[in-house]
């Protein structure tokens, strides 16, 4: 299945775009998809943390993923 997924803040530069689309089985859960955008994308592996948002709320690792789920990439925000 395709799942799109939107990129905000240095997840943007980071995938080269605003949102990408990736291939993932049934049954694949947030983790697994953080896996997978982390081997291909070894910049967003290295950031200290950022969150995924399913269906504009935040999803933990076991959440399965279903192709009509709108992800996003929350990368972590820093400011004063």
């Amino acid at each position: 299945m395709k799942i799109k997924i939107l990129a905000f803040g240095i997840a943007k530069d980071i995938f080269g775009a605003p949102g990408i689309e990736v291939e993932l089985q049934h049954g694949q859960t947030v983790g697994d998809m953080r896996l997978l955008l982390e081997a291909k994308f070894s910049r967003l592996a290295s950031l200290s943390s950022y969150m995924v948002a399913v269906n504009n709320e935040y999803a933990d690792r076991q959440q399965l993923l279903q192709e009509v789920d709108e992800v996003a990439i929350i990368p972590p925000v820093s400011g004063g």
